[in-house]
């Protein structure tokens, strides 16, 4: 009698342990909001024909949304009415934010305080480096995110109104939609075709490109270029990663699939000459993880497919809307492979050394990304009747939760929507993510083993 009560403090202590690991609650918060998404989706009134969405459709578009990917199984525009459509919209929101952001905001407000165990979760969703500073730059995320929406959304509603004779309220519907859709990198869109119809117009091209560059750079970088954007020497190692691994994919990209799709009919090759560069800038930022596309993708050729499979690959910035593995990790990639190149003992970027454990973290995050990619491609190869370039395009847009597509997803059977939609759930929570929240606990060694060196390559 007397240890019953310790083995009941016992397990209660194990119930509560595991259930606060970040990484953990991170996951069950993603995979709650997908199925509150789920379940509104699955109401009669959320279609436009008002009957019940089929529960693979209903979850699909749950998961395209919450993980900001894009990637649908029915038109957007043509099959959700109006209540499912701001209900999509919704969840972009919350999957852009974060939801140990919002968890953390609402108790901001209704608390006036954050305790340690919800500062952790958001120093987890937000990857802030300081508990002191989690209820501030949580603040700064909500405003900021909003204001560029607001922003985007006023240029996009006045283009609308003014140049396509659209009435105010239509205008203000698409452009709001647009705008939440394209910072937070999710790729839906109110049109059949995506933005294709605006593929000559900068106003609503470039506005949008914008708006997803903004938010895929992460806001820990974009918070920094606010503060000292005129001195560069004074800025972090991830801000120099990100800045300068952006740029320079994003002048590759364009110059790399503007030639390779500069002849084609059937993408670039039909704009006119004065639009072709637009087209190419945007279909090279695109891949970031907007899922936006000004061309049409299911035409593109074998060069732009393997060129923007790269790019989605890589990604944008870390703690933002984008997906892939981030460019922060290929930069740090890039310096580990030149520091072994010159046989470095340390990995230095600018004036700071980079631990060990990063290294094997942005090492362990690729290969767990390769892993992925190979074992959906052949998985969705086998479900479809398409080539391999479709294939991958398809997972690795789903992966790195982009919403580019080929055609591949719309001609898979249920099984392999089903597999889709866990791939874009894998691919927004993050391989190292699910694994620390399957992990039952952290082991420290407490000894060390004799040290022998293999042959390597």
């Amino acid at each position: 009698m007397i240890g019953l009560p310790r083995d009941r403090a016992s397990r209660r202590l194990a119930r509560s342990e595991r259930f606060q690991h970040p990484a953990r609650v991170i996951a069950g918060g993603f995979g709650s909001a997908v199925l509150v998404g789920t379940g509104l989706l699955s109401l009669p009134f959320a279609t436009e024909s008002g009957e019940r969405a089929p529960l693979v459709d209903a979850l699909f578009t749950a998961t395209s949304a919450v993980c900001v990917t894009g990637l649908i199984t029915v038109d957007t525009g043509g099959y959700w009415s109006t209540f499912g459509e701001v209900v999509i919209m919704a969840l972009i929101q919350v999957g852009g934010l974060g939801i140990m952001t919002l968890a953390t905001l609402v108790t901001l407000l209704l608390a006036g305080r954050v305790g340690l165990r919800a500062r952790l979760l958001a120093q987890a969703e937000t990857k802030t480096l300081g508990l002191r500073d989690v209820r501030r730059v949580v603040r700064n995320i909500v405003i900021f995110s909003l204001v560029c929406e607001a922003i985007v959304a006023t240029v996009l509603v006045t283009r609308f109104f003014v140049t396509y004779d659209m009435s105010f309220g239509a205008a203000l519907y698409d452009g709001g939609f647009h705008a939440v859709s394209a910072f937070n990198n999710a790729g839906f869109s109110l049109n059949s075709d995506s933005l294709m119809g605006f593929a000559a117009d900068p106003w609503v091209s470039g506005t949008v490109a914008a708006a997803f560059i903004t938010g895929g750079l992460g806001f820990p970088v974009v918070f920094e270029l606010l503060r000292s954007w005129r001195r560069p020497r004074e800025w972090s190692v991830v801000t120099r990663l990100t800045v300068g691994a952006t740029i320079p994919l994003l002048v590759f990209g364009t110059i790399a699939i503007t030639v390779a799709e500069y002849s084609n009919p059937d993408t670039i090759g039909s704009l006119d000459e004065s639009a072709r560069p637009l087209a190419g800038f945007f279909s090279a930022a695109t891949p970031r993880s907007a899922g936006f596309n000004v061309i049409d993708t299911e035409r593109m050729s074998p060069e732009g497919y393997l060129l923007t499979d790269i790019l989605m690959f890589v990604g944008g910035g870390s703690a933002g809307t984008a997906g892939g593995i981030k460019v922060t990790t290929f930069a740090l990639l890039a310096f580990v492979i030149w520091a072994e190149l010159r046989g470095d003992t340390h990995v230095n970027v600018g004036h700071r050394r980079i631990p060990e454990s990063t290294q094997r973290q942005a090492i362990t995050i690729a290969l767990i990304y390769v892993g992925l990619l190979a074992v959906f491609s052949v998985s969705i190869e086998a479900m479809s009747a398409h080539d391999l370039d479709r294939t991958l395009f398809d997972a690795t847009s789903a992966v790195g939760t982009v919403g580019l597509s080929s055609g591949v997803v719309e001609d898979l059977p249920r099984l392999g929507h089903i597999l889709i939609t866990v791939m874009m759930f894998l691919g927004r929570i993050g391989p190292l993510t699910l694994g620390s929240a399957l992990a039952l606990r952290e082991r420290a060694r407490r000894y060390e083993l004799p040290e022998e060196r293999p042959i390597v390559g």
